[in-house]
């Protein structure tokens, strides 16, 4: 049972921005700035809108976060509305495939990072600038 009424949650999830996250885009901003990685921007229009584009090495960066794309770690179903969930989810996922596979053909190299592994600054640095130096 949710503990908020339904018209609470659905405030609540209204609120979920999918751009400026603190835990999640911001935090690779960061990253990037600890690291001294340059050449990112953010909301270019690149197919998929990815969170950070290097344009000059043609890579993209998508912060993933653990709930809404299904992290095989960290991903729970609500326990109400079931149905609506996973088809949300699996939509989700079924776009982020689309996506990646996309920009892959367009000649781009596409870096998914999980919300749970921002936690390690130094293995997401070098993670990023070695698909870089590619």
């Amino acid at each position: 049972m949710d503990v908020f009424s339904k018209e609470k949650r659905s405030d609540v999830m209204s609120k979920i921005r999918g751009r400026g996250n603190k835990d999640t885009e911001l935090t690779l901003v960061q990253i990037f700035k600890e690291f001294h990685i340059t050449g990112w921007r953010r909301n270019q229009k690149v197919i998929g809108k990815p969170d950070f584009t290097f344009w000059k090495q043609r890579v993209v960066v998508f912060v993933d976060g653990c709930f809404w794309h299904c992290c095989p770690l960290h991903s729970t179903l609500p326990k109400t509305n079931k149905e609506f969930w996973e088809n949300k989810l699996a939509k989700n996922k079924e776009r982020d495939e689309y996506v990646t596979n996309l920009l892959g053909n367009k000649g781009w190299k596409v870096l998914r990072i999980w919300e749970h592994d921002l936690n390690d600054h130094f293995l997401i640095a070098q993670i990023v600038i070695k698909e870089l130096e590619k």
